[in-house]
């Protein structure tokens, strides 16, 4: 067996957890600061009008992750200024679009999700342990950069030796090649490396089709078919607090 020299985390419902009144919080927030900013570009719409539009961006965008690609942070958010309006982008002054983009990503922190309580502890062991840490994100409606402030805030960013985010290399959870990118930045082959995620598809099939060895924390999704080898992770735990001593005797 390889020495395992390197882990990898997912970020939502792994080392952060989120909720729907959140979610719809942070739209909230997002419509509403669209609504303000495109008004005094005197384009006047309904919240009603704009919510539809966010919610049909919400969907292609959620269409192209599952052919495992993704949108720039600015490609999303101009997807959604022209589901408004058709060409609605081309008729907008640049420093409008900057503050589309601002509302839509400092919602985050307006209703931020809550970081567990033992992130900071589980990655501290993961250091102390000599592994290579990375993360792997689909990034959804926040961009990067938030991320990256966010664990900054939290005290974890310096922990991290690699970040990759699904909107900064348009590609999406479980393509392969989001995982092999990931294990170059971090000089580590498949075998040495661990996976830990909660999502059955993203993170237990992605990481295992590329030879990743896979820790799942289970309560978020279900297995499908549990008799599926596809999705039988090599341990599964029921929480994060769990995932060192799982880190222990895939590595002993």
């Amino acid at each position: 067996m390889s020495e395992i020299t390197a882990v990898t985390f997912d970020l939502w419902q792994t080392l952060l957890l989120d909720n729907r009144e959140l979610g719809r919080a942070r739209a909230q927030v997002r419509l509403e600061g669209t609504q303000q900013a495109l008004t005094q570009s005197s384009e006047e719409y309904d919240l009603e009008h704009i919510r539809e539009a966010y919610r049909a961006c919400f969907r292609q965008c959620r269409q192209i992750r599952e052919t495992g690609l993704d949108l720039t942070f600015r490609k999303q958010v101009e997807l959604f200024i022209n589901l408004i309006s058709p060409d609605l982008v081309s008729r907008l002054p640049d420093p409008v679009i900057l503050d589309i983009m601002r509302a839509y990503s400092d919602s985050f922190f307006v209703h931020p999700p809550i970081p567990h309580a033992d992130m900071h502890s589980v990655l501290k062991g993961a250091r102390d342990m000599g592994l290579k840490i990375g993360l792997i994100s689909n990034t959804g409606m926040t961009p990067g950069v938030a991320f990256r402030r966010f664990l900054e805030e939290n005290g974890v960013l310096h922990l991290f030796d690699i970040l990759t985010f699904s909107d900064e290399v348009k590609l999406s959870k479980p393509a392969p090649e989001i995982f092999t990118m990931t294990l170059r930045s971090l000089d580590a082959t498949p075998d040495q490396t661990v996976h830990v995620g909660d999502h059955v598809e993203n993170d237990v099939v992605g990481a295992k089709q590329c030879g990743l060895k896979t820790i799942w924390i289970e309560g978020f999704y279900e297995r499908e078919d549990p008799s599926d080898p596809r999705t039988q992770p090599n341990i599964a735990v029921s929480g994060l607090g769990s995932v060192m001593p799982a880190l222990r005797t895939l590595a002993a």
